[in-house]
């Protein structure tokens, strides 16, 4: 089964960022972006791919281990950009304003936790996110990129990240579903 690590957002900052998502919808209506559900939004911690189902419980304990000594990390959500850059851009997101550090230490310890069951490290840095859409095409990317530079203070909420979930990733035509499979709370 398909499965990832993520920090669950808020539903006062999910609706915040939706708002936002409709604001740039209504500025490129054409646009060729494929805009995720908020109700699926979440900062990832981890990608783990295909993950056996027997091999489930090891890498539940290891996140509750690393978990365990990790403080609830205070988050700040602000910001928007694209991956790899804004004019070239693959994925929308909103950006972490705080909490960038430590959620860093927590999603690095993750990788070492689950590197010696089969999950390989990731080649770039951690960069904490909410992705909330994945372009298709650079048709009508310009006028996103205009409305996202025309706000660079735009702020969606505060929240203390207390818990790591473990995801399982549904994908459907419409566009994926997660289910949690566990829910780790950090250390305090």
């Amino acid at each position: 089964m398909r499965c990832f690590l993520a920090i669950e957002i808020p539903d006062d900052v999910r609706a915040a960022l939706a708002q936002t998502q409709a604001s740039l919808r209504r500025r490129a209506p054409r646009a060729d972006l494929r805009w995720l559900d908020p109700a699926g939004l979440h900062v990832t911690l981890k990608f783990l791919g295909e993950v056996p189902e027997d091999a489930l419980p090891a890498v539940a304990d290891a996140v509750r281990k690393t978990a365990a000594a990790h403080a609830a990390i205070p988050l700040a959500l602000a910001g928007l950009g694209g991956f790899p850059s804004l004019k070239r851009a693959r994925v929308l997101w909103a950006g972490l304003a705080t909490g960038v550090a430590e959620l860093g230490r927590l999603a690095v310890a993750l990788e070492r936790a689950l590197e010696p069951l089969g999950f390989p490290p990731e080649s770039r840095p951690f960069r904490g996110h909410v992705t909330f859409a994945r372009v298709r095409s650079p048709r009508g990317l310009g006028r996103i990129t205009a409305a996202i530079e025309a706000t660079p203070d735009v702020a969606f909420g505060n929240w203390t990240a207390g818990d790591v979930i473990l995801y399982r990733s549904h994908l459907r035509p419409t566009g994926a579903t997660y289910e949690p499979l566990a829910i780790v709370p950090l250390a305090g």
